[in-house]
């Protein structure tokens, strides 16, 4: 039972930092004008639509960066952003990846794989990767499941996201 618990903990400190980040990205909302630029009147702070966000950034999809640690600082994310997970092909100097999606908060916590569904393989990444478009609200919990978890367990590649709704004025 205080697994559950911690579980309530962490979706409470997930939900949080996004909410943190939200009002820290739009901080300047209620006062009408943008102080980023003198001189000149900006409307309010949102975004302009969609975007396509690079899982991890200049990193990309690899074993060892703390994917969690990265949604953390690149929240918030909206209906219809798309992520994009960049990786190698697997050849002889490099380790496959992959990208599972993952049914429940108990599955990314432990990182067990037996209910998570396969979004993309080990050869989906190179290029300009494979994208996933967030289309609903709900948390969506990302894992690769490479090595039977391993990359997930010890590699730190794994991460939640629940996207947020845009607002337009």
């Amino acid at each position: 039972m205080g697994r559950f618990t911690f579980a309530q903990g962490l979706v409470l400190v997930l939900i949080a930092a996004s909410m943190l980040g939200v009002s820290l990205a739009n901080k300047d909302w209620g006062y009408g004008f943008n102080h980023s630029a003198w001189g000149s009147h900006h409307p309010h702070n949102h975004t302009n639509g969609p975007k396509k966000i690079i899982v991890g950034g200049s990193q990309n999809w690899q074993f060892g960066v703390n994917y969690t640690d990265w949604s953390l600082k690149n929240a918030p994310f909206y209906f219809n952003d798309t992520l994009v997970f960049k990786y190698d092909p697997p050849s002889n100097t490099t380790f496959p990846h992959s990208v599972y999606l993952l049914p429940n908060l108990r599955s990314f916590l432990n990182c067990d794989l037996r209910k998570a569904k396969m979004i993309a393989n080990p050869t989906q990444g190179g290029g300009n990767g494979f994208e996933f478009v967030l289309k609903r609200w709900r948390p969506y919990y990302f894992a690769c499941g490479e090595r039977n978890g391993f990359h997930c367990k010890d590699g730190l590649m794994k991460f939640a996201v629940v996207p947020l709704l845009r607002w337009y004025y």
